[in-house]
């Protein structure tokens, strides 16, 4: 059965768990109804575009290498150890809207954390902003035996912002631990996002 987390909670993976080498990280968010609570805001009805990324970073947060940016433009990492699903233009539909997998075996020693992201694309220019969405979450599945492990729902009001750090998979003493992270931003594309930790 799933852990259920809260904003800030961080969890073992790995500790425990010998045999799970190969993960799968969804992300899925909705769209909110037009008509609904913040109906008025969707500007034509326009899709709302997320974007998932994740960031490769090393022992000092920063990202070494610009390959290291795993996103719908770059979908495998040079060493193969995280890949992309592909891009879902518009959340429609159930579960997970774009996946990413992890081969936590083969992911580099020098990257220590991985950083998950969700951008609305070209936000600016569509006059969108999380509040535009629903049901956001963030969730962590046993690759091989289909396990949902953990899930993070995403809760907070994050009108107004077009980025999103919904979870961060990292080492700590031989260990693959997951945070909640749950923090949003004003930042308008994943090169906004990648060059903070350039």
């Amino acid at each position: 059965m799933a852990i259920s987390l809260q904003k800030g909670q961080k969890i073992d993976l790995t500790k425990g768990r010998a045999g799970l080498t190969n993960i799968t990280v969804g992300l899925g968010w909705d769209p909110v109804k037009k008509g609904g609570l913040f109906g008025g805001l969707l500007g034509g009805g326009a899709d709302v575009d997320c974007d998932a990324s994740v960031l490769m970073l090393d022992e000092n947060d920063k990202l070494s290498d610009p390959k290291d940016l795993i996103y719908f433009g770059n979908k495998t990492s040079k060493d193969r150890s995280v890949k992309h699903s592909g891009d879902n233009l518009t959340g429609a539909g159930e579960g997970d809207d774009e996946q990413i997998t992890v081969d936590l075996r083969n992911v580099p020693a020098n990257v220590h954390k991985l950083l998950f992201v969700v951008n609305i694309y070209q936000a600016k220019q569509r006059k969108q902003h999380f509040g535009m969405i629903q049901n956001a979450f963030i969730r962590v599945v046993n690759s091989s035996s289909g396990e949902e492990l953990i899930k993070f729902n995403l809760t907070d009001d994050y009108s107004g912002l077009t980025s999103l750090f919904p979870g961060e998979l990292y080492r700590h003493n031989g260990e693959w631990k997951f945070s909640a992270v749950g923090q949003g931003t004003s930042d308008l594309s994943i090169g906004d996002i990648a060059n903070r930790y350039r």
